[in-house]
């Protein structure tokens, strides 16, 4: 079976980047199966489209696909899906030794999925591109496909409200 130069092309430029895109999935779908449907659709999309494709940069053109697939899935079903955080998909695990340094991480990691589900979804893209996936400004406005300085104030104001909701949930708001 012989392989096309654009299929190997596509291997080498597109593929190492599903884990980002999956990740990236994962935070805008909220649901770990419907990540899955997105990255499956989106890897279609670009093996489709990949012959037009003429960057280098394949992790931010597979990454905008993603959020594009994503953004048509969210308008065909039109509302936002609502499911809790997977801790296997999204938590850290170097506290394996320890039983009390493990659940103090769980619940920082569950503070921080709250956190973040709290963000409005245009604010939780640009902090889950720059935070988690360590993105650039210019690749999350090619991403996002809006300008650098959108992604800078965006950026800002979900990252104070992100502090906020953590001060809250660290603080520990009793209601009285």
């Amino acid at each position: 079976m012989d392989t096309s130069p654009l299929e190997v092309r596509f291997r080498e430029l597109i593929l190492p980047h599903l884990n980002s895109a999956f990740n990236l999935a994962c935070w805008l779908t909220r649901n770990r199966e419907d990540a899955q449907d997105v990255v499956q659709e989106a890897a279609m999309r670009a093996f489709k489209y990949f012959s037009g494709f003429h960057g280098i940069d394949g992790r931010v053109w597979l990454l905008r696909i993603v959020r594009n697939t994503f953004y048509d899935s969210l308008r065909e079903k039109s509302a936002p899906p609502e499911t809790t955080f997977d801790e296997e998909l999204h938590g850290l695990d170097g506290t394996r030794g320890n039983p009390e340094a493990r659940l103090m991480q769980q619940d920082c990691d569950r503070a921080v999925q709250r956190a973040l589900d709290a963000l409005p979804l245009e604010f939780r893209e640009v902090v889950v591109l720059r935070e988690l996936e360590g993105l650039s400004y210019k690749e999350i406005a090619e991403i996002a496909d809006i300008p650098i300085g959108t992604v800078m104030s965006r950026l800002g104001r979900g990252r104070k409200l992100l502090a906020r909701h953590l001060g809250e949930a660290i603080g520990g708001s009793d209601g009285a």
